[in-house]
């Protein structure tokens, strides 16, 4: 195997034999193949979509396909297995797409045998590719992997961009062509594009569902009842739940990512949806055996469960574990909780994890709408800068960076955050200033939409480019969604982005270095450095 697409992978260049997320070498290979036939398949579709032809549906199979792909999100080899012979399947009902076709047009999944051959090729055919274009083909994949799964989850809830599905599949079979650097830098730079296209359209599709975030106080007390806790970042898993707990004595948490739903109006109008119950993912061991109910995993974030909890733990969607109990979907996209909640009723109450009071739900919409006290307070003096503290938690122990970071920066700065990055600065009460608090937390991490939003009527308002902002960028990653993020804030024109706490292992030196020196992208030092060059003056 070889997989570099976290920010934890080995030696900050590659799991070969396991990976560090606990993906086995034999998933690694499924996932590889998959993404293999989906471009053989999105070759052939887009042959035809020219031709006024086509699947109309292969859009929303890739990007769930891609999503699936994602870093914790599917370890069950089974339903890889499955998705290599769908794609095929979709591949071949398609026309060929000429007389010339890339290999992966025609190559046939005929055996187990020949799945495990293909995935050796793939890897091997690495080690002989130009460096710098391999690198961007990945830094593509893994940004087409973050629209894939930004694009599902606004799918599910009833809101889809033919654009959006058609540059998936023109990335995918870009990355078989014989491009030149340069070409291949307008690819990736036009998924950032296409990147704020989906976050925009994530955006309208929860506010359009759950209603406009408002800036909300959320518990981390843990209550007397039974409860179950719904981890990831499907908010149409939440709702559902929901719905179907009503009057059934089972009071809901969220943790990690769904830590935002307690701002949508739609969501926090249901009594037991009673607080968050711990942090972001890498602590989930821990923090699920201490739950004593059930969890059900609706997204990516899945670390292995223990033994210990493992009979508690419920996936749903695209997320896969070879030996817990999924919870699929009906024909009519209905998804039936009945088990889960009897599960729950079993269960003792969970033991505390308090934590204090967290304040989320400050989306574009709500901050926008004291606008005119925040640029007060800019004039005045009282807020000299804010600082974009968005992105990914991970196991890394130099994450702590980021808490030391956040405590060391002056009274008188904003935190503007979103995605579970913010757990390692979101409980140390750093207050307000004037009634605005210091962590603005504008959701999960497709939620960094808002951030842009807010960065942008800043600008307006005091009639300046976004760079010329009292605003720095000091961004945490883990994973492929937030490598779409770094490129839609690219394709924006956003600049000197701090970006850590290691730099992508699959940028090579020679792509590194263009974006340095086109966008002042680098990598954190220490904290007293850093607040140096961010909070000039301080």
């Amino acid at each position: 195997m070889f997989c570099n697409q976290c920010e934890e992978t080995a030696k900050g260049l590659g799991c070969t034999v396991r990976g560090v997320c606990g993906k086995e070498g034999e998933t690694a290979g499924l996932q590889d193949v998959l993404i293999y036939t989906l471009k053989g398949l999105s070759v052939r579709n887009l042959a035809a979509m020219k031709k006024g032809g086509g699947n109309p549906g292969a859009g929303r199979f890739v990007a769930e396909s891609l999503f699936a792909t994602l870093t914790n999100v599917n370890f069950d080899p089974a339903r890889f297995e499955e998705a290599i012979q769908e794609a095929a399947c979709i591949r071949d009902a398609l026309p060929p797409a000429g007389n010339a076709e890339p290999a992966a047009c025609t190559w046939a999944p005929a055996s187990p045998e020949a799945i495990a051959a293909k995935a050796q090729e793939i890897v091997a055919a690495r080690e002989n590719a130009d460096p710098d274009l391999q690198s961007l083909r990945d830094l593509l994949v893994y940004g087409l992997k973050g629209i894939g799964a930004y694009s599902h989850h606004a799918a599910v809830l009833g809101y889809e961009d033919e654009e959006v599905m058609s540059f998936m599949q023109e990335g995918l079979a870009a990355t078989l062509q014989d491009l030149s650097v340069d070409e291949m830098v307008g690819y990736v730079l036009k998924c950032g594009e296409v990147g704020v296209k989906v976050l925009a359209l994530l955006d309208t599709a929860n506010t359009g569902s759950y209603g406009t975030p408002a800036i909300t106080t959320v518990g981390t007390a843990a209550g007397a009842r039974p409860g179950i806790l719904v981890t990831g970042h499907d908010l149409k898993d939440l709702a559902d739940l929901l719905e179907q707990t009503a009057g059934t004595g089972v009071d809901v948490y969220t943790h990690g990512e769904m830590l935002p739903a307690h701002g949508y109006p739609g969501l926090k109008k249901h009594s037991h949806l009673v607080g968050n119950y711990g942090g972001s993912w890498p602590f989930q061991r821990e923090e699920f055996e201490r739950f004593n109910g059930p969890v059900l995993v609706t997204t990516n974030c899945l670390v292995p469960p223990k033994d210990s909890y493992r009979d508690r733990v419920y996936t749903t969607g695209l997320v896969g574990y070879a030996g817990l109990k999924h919870i699929g979907a009906s024909p009519d996209g209905k998804k039936d909780f009945s088990a889960l909640i009897e599960h729950a009723k079993r269960c003792k109450p969970p033991a505390d994890l308090s934590r204090g009071d967290l304040v989320t739900g400050c989306a574009h919409a709500p901050v926008l709408a004291i606008a005119d006290a925040v640029v007060g307070a800019v004039k005045s003096g009282a807020i000299k800068r804010f600082l974009v503290m968005a992105g990914c938690d991970g196991r890394y122990s130099g994450r702590d960076y980021y808490t030391r970071f956040a405590k060391a920066l002056p009274a008188d700065t904003i935190i503007l955050t979103a995605g579970c990055a913010k757990y390692r600065y979101n409980s140390l009460g750093l207050g307000d200033i004037g009634g605005i608090p210091r962590v603005l937390d504008a959701g999960q991490c497709n939620d960094c939409y808002s951030l842009v939003v807010i960065a942008q009527a800043l600008a307006e308002a005091f009639a300046v480019g976004i760079n010329d902002l009292p605003i720095s960028y000091n961004i945490a990653w883990y994973e492929q969604k937030a490598v779409l993020v770094l490129l839609a804030l690219l394709s924006l024109g956003v600049k000197d982005i701090t970006l850590g706490p290691r730099l992508p292992g699959f940028v090579s030196p020679g792509i590194l270095k263009v974006l340095v020196e086109n966008f002042g992208i680098r990598g954190i030092a220490t904290v007293e450095e850093d607040l140096e060059r961010m909070v000039p003056g301080n």
